[in-house]
């Protein structure tokens, strides 16, 4: 039997210390974060996977389309592992979740499926990272961040090109340039453009990752998307 069972719950909290002019004293203003994460977990035979739902949204319509939309991902995750590894069990799958940014109505979260197969010399480990405007309910492609007809693909593959060469990173496989579903999340002031294990580097590079400043990117990103967000300084 699978079990769904609640970790815990968590209300996001900022936290920082003011030192005031005039008499010298540091006092702690707390700020709360636009989401409330709980921690939820699947556990069946040899199977953990920890995975957020939000919690306390204003609208609950909203907060349950949301959820839905990262269970639907984490489920995925776990019917890829079947796929790509052509097994029928694991011996073992762990599921995981990094919570990358939570401010300005935007959450922008990664979900991780870890999985041994047996006879397999090593597992596999996929991930898939989710973008949200908790206002609307809105999931963001990486398309929806940038102005109609700025060419974002060819600009995005220029920069990361120029990483590759500055990092001095090595490919198997030629760079695939930004893809039509391409994997991306959001990070403070960067956007994080990542690439499968093996898509085209070797398979110890792990994820290959590329920050590339909001501030680069300024004449085509939407301001009133979560980049144009990040990009402010209120």
């Amino acid at each position: 039997m699978v079990k769904i069972i609640l970790i815990w719950t968590f209300s996001l909290r900022l936290e920082y210390n003011i030192l005031s002019p005039d008499k010298g004293l540091i006092r702690m203003v707390t700020q709360a974060l636009p989401v409330s994460i709980q921690t939820m977990v699947i556990q069946h035979e040899g199977m953990t996977i920890y995975f957020p739902q939000i919690v306390n949204l204003q609208h609950m319509n909203i907060q349950q389309a949301i959820n839905q939309k990262i269970y639907e991902h984490v489920q995925h995750l776990i019917q890829q592992q079947y796929v790509q590894q052509d097994v029928q069990f694991f011996n073992e799958m762990i599921g995981l979740y990094e919570i990358k940014t939570n401010e300005r109505n935007v959450l922008s979260l990664s979900l991780s499926n870890y999985a041994y197969a047996p006879k397999h010399a090593h597992g596999l480990t996929l991930m898939k990272s989710l973008t949200f405007d908790v206002q609307t309910g809105k999931l963001y492609q990486l398309g929806d961040l940038f102005k109609k007809g700025s060419h974002y693909k060819s600009v995005l593959s220029k920069l990361i090109q120029q990483q590759i060469k500055e990092r001095d990173i090595p490919v198997v496989n030629s760079f695939p340039g930004i893809l039509s579903d391409q994997d991306f999340y959001i990070a403070d002031k960067s956007l994080v453009i990542y690439y499968q294990a093996y898509e085209f580097t070797p398979g110890y590079i792990g994820f290959p990752m590329f920050p590339i400043s909001v501030f680069a990117l300024q004449d085509i990103i939407d301001e009133d998307g979560p980049l144009g967000r990040m990009a402010t300084n209120s």
